[in-house]
């Protein structure tokens, strides 16, 4: 049967399909219409520098954590790169640039100085074409914002670095950083994925449109193709055995089901780091926080050769299996509260992100795991640091483990998940974790 709302279908726009058994069909094609040219013409909304403002407001900050950089985009501030060089017994060196900060063609950063410049910016970019970038295949509508003033690039005769910070409507996204890519010598391309511009109508996330085609069969042929039939009832027996084993009998090495949130995160040519994102699907949230946190339930992650197994304050063990050689496997680095104290004396063991009404809730925490195998690249043991983040997540058990390596046997590992929100606000100063009360 047909829709009669939405789609429109007209009973003269169709063609005769034909199968190779000559059973004969009437496919009604939809009209496609969409109303977003008239929804975009009558819009009287806020701005999307209007829109966005709340985000440079609160001043508020997006990283991205790759092999070797760290980026860093303070909202209507700057933006940074960095790397920390962390010697034991020494302290940290950091080597950083700025990518731009504060003047910028579009200020925001001073209020009472930009609302000006910003109104006359939007009604400049109302009246010309929307800028687009291609984004995984998708022409996508953007709102940039430059900031100039970087650091003096010594290859283009220490004029300072720019970048232009493209803000892209995603209405899931929680303002990251999609991407860093250096277009020209010393000037840069950083994407933004927020839900705050997904108000105004010409900067919406657009899905493509997926019109059904309704077929009727014409006299003297079946309401089914026969073909059609006998496939359905092939892809209903190929589903039957893998009915039988219900989830409650599998074994506990088996409660992890990987995802297909598989894919690499990749920076031009060359990969990065691989994400694997595991579901744990027995344990309640209480069960789940207490056992994690006694480091009786471990977290595993990875995927490609390498796999990752995180014990909380236990070890960090990376492991690969092979059904011919067994399972090898090697201690990344291991627990002591007190080395974790000395080394968090130094670092930062808590990262905090400011709320709209200006109270900090906990973003992140460091913990340090040294005291690894034996490396034999650097004759020292492996350690690793293991940053646990809060992430949201449609299944909520959901646990998201990436390991990078930014100097010879030396890790950062990301674990990332909705578990861990629960948890973050109860760190103490050296970012150690307990149950909530």
């Amino acid at each position: 049967s047909q829709p009669t709302t939405g789609v429109l279908y007209k009973e003269d726009n169709y063609i005769i399909m034909t199968t190779v058994d000559k059973e004969k069909y009437k496919c009604l094609l939809p009209l496609i219409a969409s109303g977003n040219e008239e929804e975009e013409k009558d819009y009287k909304g806020p701005t999307p520098g209007e829109l966005l403002e709340p985000l440079f407001k609160q001043s508020s900050c997006s990283y991205r954590i790759e092999s070797y950089w760290t980026y860093e985009v303070c909202h209507g501030k700057h933006i940074r790169q960095y790397h920390e060089e962390k010697e034991t017994g020494q302290k940290i060196n950091i080597q950083e640039y700025y990518l731009g900060s504060m003047i910028m063609k579009t200020p925001l950063s001073e209020p009472e100085e930009s609302q000006e410049l910003s109104c006359a910016y939007d009604l400049l970019l109302s009246l010309t074409q929307i800028p687009t970038k291609n984004i995984e295949g998708q022409m996508t509508p953007y709102y940039p914002v430059e900031l100039g003033n970087g650091t003096p690039c010594s290859l283009r005769q220490n004029l300072p670095r720019s970048s232009t910070v493209m803000y892209i409507c995603h209405p899931e996204a929680k303002h990251e950083i999609l991407s860093v890519a250096e277009v020209t010598t010393c000037e840069y391309e950083v994407v933004i994925l927020t839900p705050l511009l997904c108000n105004h109508p010409k900067y919406r996330f657009r899905a493509s449109p997926v019109n059904d085609i309704f077929c009727q069969s014409l006299p003297g042929s079946p309401l089914k193709p026969h073909n059609l039939e006998q496939l359905e009832k092939q892809q209903e027996m190929l589903k039957m055995p893998f009915r039988r084993v219900k989830e409650e009998e599998m074994p506990s090495t088996k409660e992890e089901k990987f995802s297909s949130i598989h894919k690499p995160v990749a920076v031009g040519s060359h990969q990065l780091l691989t994400v694997g994102t595991t579901h744990i699907s027995k344990l309640t949230d209480e069960q789940l926080i207490k056992e994690f946190l006694s480091g009786s339930y471990c977290f595993h992650g990875g995927v490609g050769w390498w796999k990752y197994e995180f014990c909380y304050g236990k070890y960090v063990h990376q492991y690969h299996e092979d059904k011919e050689s067994g399972k090898t496997s090697v201690v990344v680095g291991t627990w002591s509260k007190e080395e974790h104290i000395e080394w968090s004396r130094k670092n930062a063991a808590r990262t905090f992100y400011l709320r709209e009404d200006g109270t900090q809730t906990v973003r992140m925490v460091s913990h340090f795991y040294g005291n690894g195998d034996v490396c034999d690249l650097t004759d020292k043991p492996r350690q690793v640091t293991v940053k646990l983040k809060c992430k949201e997540s449609d299944s909520p058990h959901a646990v998201t483990i990436y390991m990078l390596e930014p100097h010879s046997c030396q890790y950062i590992l990301g674990v990332e998940s909705p578990v861990i929100c629960k948890i973050l606000d109860t760190a103490d100063e050296y970012g150690l974790l307990s149950v909530p009360s």
